[in-house]
């Protein structure tokens, strides 16, 4: 499938350099995940054209729209690129209604025909009774769908959306992610979400892009980066504890300390090996019975997650493991406090380095 966006983006400050690959196909949503300073802002500042190229290119429907060896470079303001930005950036002195229409009007549109045309998209988005209200007067959900609108009405080849729900509280956040995902499904052109939430990316794109100090580290489905985080962030990100070692059969040997994880994977090689934290069980003394993966621990922080308790403890290797409220009572765990973790062997999962 031919890519409607085909970018490669090489951007150097001297303090940080963005050097990334990217490619997205017409009705095709793509998240872009990375820990602050990663580069996530520069990308798309670069495929907005608010900031210039140091080398590499940007190209939609084959047509540059930046290439510095060519000197080609197309002001913002003429790309067919719309951008939702975090802040929602909307003109405080206009209506919602002119606020839609202003980009239209910009791009030669008559006054009359460019409101028309921002009324059907906000009938879209569900604000018809909100066309007269200026900004201040909408709700963070409201405002959000205003600056959709009004960048879906320049009908891009290329939508950018940045951080379109961080500014939200929980709730609106919900219902707003399952709107904006029924207008991504609808809209024809490719699309970036640049994020720094997992359920953002996991519910509204077709494919994660992950960069790590301006580089991608690993890109593909939600299922495969889940399945197989390829670094820390990553397995952060989706909830692993992630290790990298030398897989011998089942055993993978972690660092030089002789510390071993048993697997049910047959492997030779540099490998990872991941587990949920909820497999690890802790118990005050070392555990005997089924095989299992067993170690000494001391417990280095606790704090609430979710409907359970998230451990972090420090040892041979450091790890997150969740247990309930109930459990942490009856082992009295305190900071500090020595444990022994344990892991089965089939709850791990090994792959190749």
């Amino acid at each position: 499938m031919t890519s409607t966006l085909d970018a490669h983006l090489v951007v150097d400050r001297g303090t940080f350099s963005l050097d990334i690959d990217l490619h997205i196909a017409a009705g095709e949503v793509v998240a872009l995940l990375g820990p602050n300073g990663a580069g996530k802002t520069t990308a798309l500042r670069a495929l907005a054209g608010l900031e210039a190229l140091t080398a590499g290119y940007v190209s939609l429907d084959g047509a540059d729209l930046d290439r510095p060896e060519r000197r080609v470079w197309i002001p913002t303001e003429h790309r067919p690129v719309g951008v939702v930005f975090q802040d929602y950036l909307l003109f405080p002195h206009l209506s919602a209604l002119d606020n839609v229409a202003f980009g239209p009007r910009r791009h030669g549109v008559d006054r009359r025909t460019a409101r028309a045309q921002a009324a059907q998209w906000l009938a879209r988005v569900g604000l018809t009774d909100h066309a007269r209200r200026k900004p201040r007067q909408l709700s963070g959900g409201q405002a959000q769908r205003v600056a959709l609108a009004r960048a879906l009405a320049l009908h891009p080849k290329l939508l950018l959306l940045d951080e379109p729900l961080a500014a939200l509280d929980a709730r609106t956040r919900l219902e707003t992610r399952a709107e904006l995902q029924r207008h991504l499904t609808e809209h024809p052109g490719a699309t970036l979400l640049v994020t720094h939430d997992p359920l953002d990316a996991l519910v509204l794109a077709d494919r994660l892009v992950i960069i790590e100090d301006g580089r991608v580290v690993q890109e593909g489905d939600a299922t495969t980066i889940t399945a197989r985080p390829r670094t820390e962030y990553v397995a952060q990100l989706v909830g692993l504890n992630l290790y990298r070692g030398r897989a011998d059969g089942t055993t993978v040997h972690l660092g030089d300390d002789g510390f071993t994880l048993t697997t049910t994977d047959r492997l030779d090689g540099d490998a990872f090996v991941a587990f949920r934290p909820a497999a690890v069980a802790l118990h005050p003394e070392q555990p005997h019975g089924s095989p299992r993966n067993t170690w000494p621990a001391t417990i280095a922080g606790i704090q609430r997650h979710g409907d359970n308790l998230r451990i972090q403890l420090t040892g041979p290797i450091p790890v997150a493991a969740d247990i309930t409220p109930a459990a942490a009572a009856h082992l009295h765990l305190a900071l500090g406090q020595p444990v022994w973790a344990a892991v089965k062997a089939t709850e791990t999962r090994a792959y190749p380095a």
